[in-house]
């Protein structure tokens, strides 16, 4: 356990529970870390898993979703090798498994396999109950077979690309999730990755070789980040490819580069929220820990004398829930830890110092993100540093980018294929693509559809919602259908109809008028004003253009603290008059804030919790979060402070100011928080000079880093925030 594990601040909720069906293996091979790895713990284990244990175990998950209120849950079919349970018995699996959880919560079946066994008997089951197929397969045949081979000694490759090739095929393909593939730096880097790409899975996951450092990984003597070498020779072919297949890795890296957050458990400090319960209903920690040391990942829980709550509390488990405070000094104070996080939690064991170190593969893990970041980088000037129109066009075409990657991830389904046909026709048309172009600037879109490249959201209804508010603004015509999640069909920019149920939704736009059918043949006409449509609502400030107020998008919940619940009409007026009260003083007090670099020319407010105060979300540029109890003076007070981040968030989502990763752009932070601060702090002059003290030693470390660390466009907000700096401080020399 890691000595940090007191300072953890919050329980992170368990979403993923890893079920070992089948306890046993039809292969032998040899980097497989349940058998071949100091946790022996497998032969006292039963065969599989029994109907009275299963039972149990479901009956344990099910209470703790329903407990925690989550949205859904995972639970992920493991072995051993799960498919020796035989086709009627993963019935009977996925059968309780979704009697049970169902009721409660959403269920997401998932099975891990090598795929040997793999025939259509076992994928009718999968089709039945939506169980996702990934496969372990270490690329072409002679990479595969360096250590994927039956007891016999006999070649598995054959067996495994005939199941994935029946996956394939247009009946299964919708259960087909991924490959998983085992790095081995003996192999061909291109030709694996080229043999998993032919065989067309939706994402690959290359994982490296459980070593500890009592066990370091194998690597060439002369070569300390063969690993990383190997792995960036595949992220060129990937990059070259046009990025055509998902691979968690690499998208989990390019996240954390710029500020998102980690995809995979194997780097980025995202805490665990996983559980593995063995055949015997044992509860245990993560399975990679069985490479640690014999015994490393038992909690001494089992499911019929405890509940997934009081494993959820155990030491080893919270101690990979504590982000950076979890990880060895030395990763705290590398500049890619964001990326790294210290790397996988079992690769960082050692005999006498447990997991308080750096990971085995710490040199490997440091090239790889660096190699990644100097590849990403755009060091060419961008216009969007000079100008706020500039900066909008630039965040335009970044989402019609990502949208672009949203549609081709979620090619052949039906209802995305529909819709991302219908924004073409669409965005084809002179008259209708300022109207597209408003939609897509509108701010919640460009969170949503990072969600859903990461899988967070899967259906198509937001993007079919806010192509539907195109054609009816834009007076067009379309049809389009969807299984709508939430009763709520948010239009963006237009309103809200609230139906009685979620389901599958047919919209139609006829010149402009709406009309939606729902599955059970319930019919509605927004022309017709329907009780259940709620217009939005628009706040009128002067000869400015109206701010809308945005209290019912599902999608505007992506703020550091909670949204408020849609305001009654009392409400409503308070919020609005206290808004106009804000936007007179500052006319009042600075006429021309608005030509301001730095000006937050908000085009939405949406209302947060009383107390939360004025807060920027995880959004494009536009939309501010403003407490239901704001007053306008501290409006007025923080609007240049919130002004100043908002452009400096917008301007790293559409340009490269540092080589990602590096000191440079924390820096470029420091410099420009201490310049709001003290902005902020413009009548106090202790905590306005403190805030000018901390810009000026940024600004300097700044200068004193190498050229190649800040990009053409760094090197020009940095030039900014330097002059900036000099007239302020110029002006409290002034006063003093």
């Amino acid at each position: 356990m890691h000595p940090s594990v007191g300072t953890i601040l919050r329980q992170v909720e368990l979403q993923q529970l890893v079920l070992k069906i089948h306890s046993r293996c039809d292969l032998a091979c040899d980097h497989c870390y349940v058998y071949e790895h100091a946790d022996q713990s497998w032969q006292g284990r039963p065969t599989f898993i029994s109907e009275e244990t299963l039972g149990k175990v479901a009956q344990r998950f099910a209470a703790y979703a329903e407990s925690h209120k989550l949205p859904s849950v995972s639970v992920i079919l493991h072995g051993g090798e799960p498919l020796l349970v035989g086709p009627a018995r993963m019935r009977s699996i996925c059968a309780e498994l979704t009697r049970v959880i169902t009721p409660v919560t959403k269920l997401n079946l998932h099975i891990h396999t090598n795929a040997v066994q793999l025939n259509t008997r076992h994928l009718e089951v999968f089709k039945e109950f939506g169980v996702k197929v990934s496969i372990s397969l270490d690329g072409d045949r002679v990479a595969n077979d360096r250590h994927r081979r039956d007891r016999r000694r006999r070649s598995s490759y054959d067996r495994v690309v005939r199941a994935i090739n029946l996956l394939r095929t247009p009946e299964y393909r919708h259960l087909y999730s991924g490959l998983l593939c085992t790095v081995d730096v003996a192999n061909d880097p291109v030709a694996v990755h080229d043999a998993l790409v032919a065989l067309r899975p939706p994402r690959i996951d290359y994982l490296l070789p459980h070593s500890t450092w009592d066990n370091p990984p194998p690597r060439p003597a002369d070569s300390p980040a063969a690993y990383a070498a190997w792995l960036l020779k595949i992220f060129d072919r990937w990059d070259r490819q046009g990025r055509t297949v998902s691979v968690r890795t690499f998208e989990s890296v390019l996240s954390t580069l710029r500020g998102g957050p980690s995809l995979t458990e194997a780097m980025g400090l995202a805490p665990s929220d996983l559980a593995v319960v063995e055949t015997d209903g044992t509860f245990e920690q993560a399975d990679s820990l069985k490479t640690a040391y014999d015994g490393a990942p038992a909690t001494g829980y089992d499911a019929f004398h405890h509940s997934f709550e009081e494993f959820a509390q155990h030491p080893g488990v919270r101690a990979r829930q504590l982000g950076l405070a979890g990880v060895s000094d030395t990763c705290r104070s590398c500049p890619v830890i964001e990326s790294c996080g210290g790397g996988l939690y079992a690769h960082r064991y050692s005999t006498g110092r447990g997991f308080d170190n750096p990971s085995a593969f710490c040199s490997d893990l440091r090239a790889f993100v660096d190699g990644v970041a100097e590849r990403i980088t755009e060091h060419a000037l961008s216009p969007a540093v000079h100008s706020d129109e500039e900066l909008r066009f630039a965040q335009g075409e970044s989402v019609r980018r990502l949208l672009a990657r949203v549609a081709a991830l979620h090619a052949g389904d039906p209802d995305w294929d529909e819709v991302w046909r219908a924004f073409l026709d669409l965005d084809g048309m002179a008259d209708v693509t300022p109207y597209v172009d408003e939609i897509l600037a509108h701010p919640y879109l460009y969170t949503t559809l990072k969600n859903c490249l990461h899988d967070r959201v899967t259906t198509p209804a937001p993007l079919g919602s806010a192509i539907t508010a195109v054609a009816v603004r834009a007076g067009a015509d379309v049809k389009l259908a969807w299984d709508q999640t939430d009763p709520a069909l948010h239009l963006p920019t237009l309103g809200t109809l609230t139906l009685p149920t979620p389901g599958r939704v047919e919209v139609t736009v006829n010149s402009g008028r709406l009309h939606v059918r729902t599955e059970n043949g319930t019919e509605y006409s927004i022309e017709e004003t329907p009780a259940t449509w709620r217009p939005r609502r628009s706040v009128h400030l002067g000869d400015s253009a109206p701010l809308l107020l945005d209290d019912a998008d599902p999608l505007r919940d992506c703020y550091p603290v909670p949204v408020a619940a849609p305001l009654s009409p009392g409400d409503l007026a308070l919020f609005s008059e206290r808004l106009r009260t804000a936007h007179e003083l500052m006319d009042e007090r600075e006429p021309a804030w608005r030509d301001d670099i730095n000006a937050l020319l908000t085009t939405t407010v949406t209302p947060l919790v009383a107390g939360s105060g004025v807060r920027l979300g995880a959004h494009g540029l536009g939309a501010l979060g403003v407490a239901v109890d704001f007053e306008p003076e501290e409006l007025v007070r923080e609007l240049p402070r919130t002004g100043r981040l908002a452009r400096l968030t917008a301007l790293r989502e559409t340009a490269d100011l540092n080589v990602p990763g590096n000191q440079a752009g924390r820096l470029l932070d420091e410099a420009s928080r201490g310049l709001g601060d003290a902005t902020y702090h413009q009548g106090e002059p202790e905590a306005r000079g403190a805030a000018l003290a901390r810009a000026g030693r940024a600004l300097d470390r700044l200068a004193a880093l190498p050229q190649r660390e800040l990009t053409e466009t760094g090197v020009v907000l940095a030039d900014e925030l330097r002059a900036e700096w000099a007239g302020q401080a110029g002006q409290t020399v002034q006063r003093s």
